[in-house]
């Protein structure tokens, strides 16, 4: 079970998730009322999503709209009569949602996600997220790309690899289609050439009624529309390339200058060639970079199709990503059209930082997407290495780290020592030698010594560079800049050197170049500032006589845990090859095609997304699942640095993966869309469909376990299903400080058969609190081995999340399980008397108010409240003061800028169908919130009386008491403490909070003091 078993009661639903969480406290509310927008989108658009389930995913229900959703064991079809009609029926209402507001839609979606995209004020946007029939309204993001051969290194190429294995290249990722949602694509591209389209049906592409048409391997058709541009014809399409969209509505509401790159499907940044060609482009593609010939390249599906779908562009500078654009818009408009094309497989090297939910918006999108049966894979992102830095957190797709592959080497060789890095620039077969100096030390006149130590252009001195080699350090600015700066100074050569803990990168410098680790810096630079005229040599290859590890995971690949409702999931799930990857890159409509070396998680994801397709190529009827399940449990451990074994699940996720193997996984973890939504009505405790009960977040059926809050003994359940047959022994390495236990720990399973079993972990006497226990689950039957990554985070206790006590004197009973021994301090703070808020626009008898209120606003009235500083908890309840049936409010808390301006930045909702509504904030940011009271529905009577309190509780008062304290407490064992309080004023509710040691668990007081005795 996640953090969520140890946090606020108050049921708080997905619509409001979709936006963050918020905090509160109270003043008075201004006369003229502005309704808040949800969170300001930083463009003016905003993604609105309606209740009725997209075309991919709809189950039946609607009077004359039969199912469209696909069968168990079909693939999801958009162009059949029943998907067309059902869209017509969501574009109906989709208008109809957004004339309510007087909106105009930019984007509609409806395949994947059902919903628009409009620009529209902050008031327009609030209007719609309480309109009925609209379940979320999302600010509209801009995201970035996320930027010896690779496909030798898995292992694919050569006698006995796996295209071999599949039958030849020609039927690697026969019959599937690859869609690539970036930059979009150069077709000059020899990676992309294929023959001009027919206009006969057939095996091969064709055109139809201004359409690409294709007949894949699982039955279906993709269909894709051709369109044409200044700079795009329908020769641009191939039987290689047979879908090229682009998107940029979001992009132009917003503003963003189109001079730099093209509006068309053409890529103007090289980011999408470069991804699009890593996973499907062609066989033995020769490659050369700079005139420097590289030999041939071939993606890892060289034999599926390529379709393109721009929705990012790139900005006037060409060294930074963060003036290029991804708008949201635009990116769930190209996931909706390449999941109703028939996409087989999507990759999204594409982020946004650090995941702090598994439901956002392309989240949605992308649940939609797995349930028709696509394979996606996401970047992981490259803000590493610093923990719970990763970004995609959802279950339904493919996290994928970045590791390294052998690239091209040169040496460092000084004073009898030297450093293996990697260059392309020192000359093959020779070397560079000359004075070294340390570019810090030779600053120009007037620049910053720490701008010269990173090699800022115009920052160095020219008469002490000059026919010398220099030392630059990594950071800041871009590193082929950094070469530049050394070049137009007069240097010969450069030494690039990390600072902290990252990757060695391949770029083309405009001097020899050799890029090291931090762990050689100390050292050279000893040498370099302590040494009179101290030389180096810059050599090609690697001379140190030491084989440099790989895979190695990348310093700058972002890493898990995810701290992302309740941490019950692993991310990231796998790695792949992602530094130094050779590919792809863009070119104008009459230039020659080109190539480059690009490193990141970015070219991570596309490796699996080639994966995916050569599975499917095999096994056209492969869930998404399967295919995840099949990379995760057949990979195998990265390196450490120093050659070691790194067994870091939140590095690599399951590890590195082993194409060799991922046919004949053993056996497989397979989930669907009705687990998936199991899991959300699990973590946000809420239901979402009439099929679905919730489960504990640890019991989604994945290929790894995480359980991100556990004090006490705790079983999680998974089901198997086998492709080989055989006898399985399950072992388990790691989990320091908890027994675990597998049952069964055998079993005998045939072909096509599921077994369920358990894991139960517990803690022990050796348990280290508040801190991840990893390790792994394996099966093993013979050669066959299914390894699961394990991660739990045992807690300090097992607390009650609520206690209720009654009377101005008294005292309740509390039981923990401790999951630490010794003295537990118990820090209480409260008790503090709850508030009642007013609408005086009505008489409501002293209630706060009634079914009147907020009549001219649609049933809507706001309290203005502050928070202050070391607020420990608030909690606000809207209580209905009648029980007659048909009552119905909702509770909505928003952190606003201030009292006057009501620019909200989260939200928190409490939004049942009862009338009785509550929401809890823990540690709330100080400042100013809006709390909002909507009058959903009202009984027959007409009649609604309702009241509305909050409290914040701040700081420790005498009238509530733990005793004893410290508690004295043993690891798995109950202990119990007594809470007590007096002199409280009679007929007032009362708040307190008690926080076990200096952790997250934490117990709600509440007192209802009632008459005085």
């Amino acid at each position: 079970m996640g953090r969520s078993s140890v946090r606020t009661v108050a049921v708080v639903t997905l619509a409001a998730l979709f936006t963050g969480t918020a905090t509160a406290s109270f003043g008075a509310v201004p006369e003229e009322v502005t309704p808040p927008a949800p969170i300001v989108s930083p463009t003016g658009q905003y993604i609105v999503v309606l209740d009725d389930a997209p075309v991919a995913r709809y189950s039946g229900g609607t009077a004359g709209l039969a199912p469209t959703t696909p069968q168990k064991g079909k693939k999801f079809d958009a162009h059949t009569p029943a998907a067309k009609k059902y869209s017509a029926y969501l574009k109906g209402n989709q208008k109809k949602a957004a004339d309510a507001v007087g909106v105009t839609p930019i984007a509609t979606y409806d395949t994947a996600l059902n919903g628009f995209s409009a620009t529209m004020t902050p008031e327009q946007a609030a209007e719609l997220q309480n309109t009925p029939g609209v379940k979320a309204v999302y600010p509209d993001e801009i995201l970035h790309p996320t930027a010896v051969p690779s496909t030798e290194f898995l292992g694919l190429s050569g006698q006995g690899g796996v295209w071999e294995q599949v039958g030849g290249t020609d039927a690697a990722g026969a019959g599937v289609v690859v869609g690539v949602i970036d930059t979009g694509i150069s077709p000059e591209n020899p990676a992309f050439a294929g023959d001009a389209l027919g206009t006969t049906a057939g095996a091969e592409p064709y055109i139809e009624a201004g359409e690409v048409v294709f007949d894949k391997a699982d039955g279906t058709q993709f269909r894709s529309p051709v369109g044409t541009t200044a700079d795009w014809t329908a020769d641009d399409y191939s039987t290689k390339l047979i879908g090229a969209r682009y998107f940029s509505e979001g992009a132009a509401a917003s503003g963003f200058d189109f001079q730099y790159d093209y509006l068309s499907p053409r890529d103007g940044d090289g980011h999408g060639s470069h991804t699009a060609s890593t996973a499907a482009g062609n066989l033995d593609t020769p490659a050369s970079v700079e005139g420097i010939d590289f030999g041939t390249i071939s993606g890892v599906a060289p034999a599926a199709k390529v379709a393109a779908y721009k929705a990012c562009y790139a900005g006037p500078d060409v060294l930074v990503t963060d003036d290029d654009t991804c708008s949201g818009v635009d990116l769930v408009a190209a996931i909706d059209a390449a999941t109703e094309d028939g996409v087989d497989v999507i990759n999204f090297s594409i982020g946004g930082g650090a995941a702090t939910s598994v439901w956002d918006a392309f989240d949605d999108a992308f649940l939609g997407a797995a349930a028709a049966g696509v394979f996606v894979s996401v970047s992981a992102g490259n803000d590493g290495p610093g923990a719970s830095t990763a970004d995609h957190a959802s279950p339904w797709y493919t996290t994928v780290a970045a590791s390294t592959i052998p690239t091209y080497e040169g040496t460092v060789q000084w004073n009898g020592q030297q450093a293996a890095g990697v260059s392309v620039t020192v000359p093959f077969g020779g070397s560079v030698q000359g004075e070294v100096v340390y570019a810090g030390d030779v600053a120009a006149a007037g620049a910053d010594p720490a701008q010269a130590a990173l090699c800022f252009l115009d920052t160095l001195d020219a008469a002490k560079v000059a026919g010398k080699i220099v030392v630059c350090d990594r950071g800041t600015n871009a590193r082929v800049e950094k070469s530049q700066t050394v070049d137009e100074a007069g240097g010969i050569g450069m030494v690039l050197v990390n600072v902290t803990a990252g990757s060695l990168d391949n770029d083309f410098h405009s001097v020899p170049t050799v890029h090291i680790d931090a762990k050689h810096r100390t050292a050279l630079l000893d040498f370099v500032r302590g040494t009179a005229g101290a030389t180096l040599s810059l050599v090609s290859g690697n001379t140190t006589g030491v084989e440099t590890p790989t895979p190695v995971i990348a310093g700058f690949s972002s890493r898990g845990p995810m701290l992302a409702d309740g941490s019950d999931v692993l991310k990231p799930d796998l790695t792949a090859p992602g530094v130094a990857i050779l590919a792809a890159e863009h070119n104008g409509p009459d230039a020659e095609p080109t190539f480059g070396f690009k490193s990141g998680t970015s070219m991570s994801s596309p490796h699996v997304a080639g994966l995916g397709a050569l599975y499917l190529g095999e096994r056209p009827d492969a869930t998404p699942a399967e295919i995840k399940s099949a990379l995760m449990t057949t990979a195998y451990d990265s390196k450490n640095g120093d050659g070691s074994t790194s067994t870091d699940v939140f590095a690599q996720g399951a590890g590195h993966v082993d194409p060799e193997k991922f046919f004949d996984a053993g056996l497989l973890y397979l989930n669907d869309v009705d687990d998936w939504a199991a899991y959300l009505e699990g973590v946000f405790q809420t239901d979402l469909t009439e099929d679905a009960e919730p489960i504990d977040p640890s019991d989604l059926n994945l290929a790894s376990i995480a359980i991100g809050t556990l004090a006490k003994e705790q079983t999680v359940t998974r089901t198997v299903t086998a492709t080989t047959a055989g006898t399985y022994t399950a072992s388990v390495e790691g989990v320091p400080g908890l027994d675990v236990a597998v049952s069964p720990s055998e079993f005998t399973i045939a072909a096509g058969a599921s077994q369920q079993f358990t894991v139960t972990f517990t803690p022990t006497s050796e348990t280290a609190v508040e801190a991840w226990s990893t390790g792994s689950l394996t099966w093993t039957s013979g050669d066959t081995a299914v390894r699961s990554p394990l991660a739990v985070y045992p807690v300090t206790a097992d607390a009650p999340t609520e206690v209720t006590g009654t009377g101005t004197s008294g005292s309740a009973k509390v039981t923990i399980l401790s999951g630490v021994n010794g003295d537990l301090p118990l820090n209480v703070s409260g008790l503090t008397p709850f508030t009642q808020l007013y609408d005086r626009s009505v008489k409501a008898g002293g209630h706060s108010g009634n079914e009147n209120s907020g009549a001219a606003d649609g049933g809507t009235t706001y309290f203005v409240v502050d928070v202050p500083a070391g607020t420990t908890v608030s909690r606000f309840d809207l209580d209905a003061a009648t029980e007659a049936d048909g009552a119905d409010l909702d509770l909505f808390v928003y952190k606003i800028k201030s009292k006057q301006d009501w620019t909200a930045t989260s939200v928190t909702q409490s939004a049942t169908e009862a009338a009785d509504e509550q929401v809890t904030l823990f540690t709330p940011t100080p400042g100013t919130y809006l709390v909002r009271v909507d009058v959903f529905s009202v009984p027959a009577d007409g009649k609604l009386p309702w009241d509305l309190r909050y409290a914040n509780v701040a700081s420790a008062k005498p009238s509530l008491v733990a005793t004893p304290n410290p508690l004295s407490v043993t690891q798995g064992v109950n202990a119990e403490y007594t809470l007590s309080w007096s002199k409280l004023r009679a007929n007032t509710r009362y708040l307190g909070l008690v926080q076990y040691g200096d952790s997250a668990v934490r117990t709600v007081v509440t007192v209802d003091a009632g008459a005085r005795g």
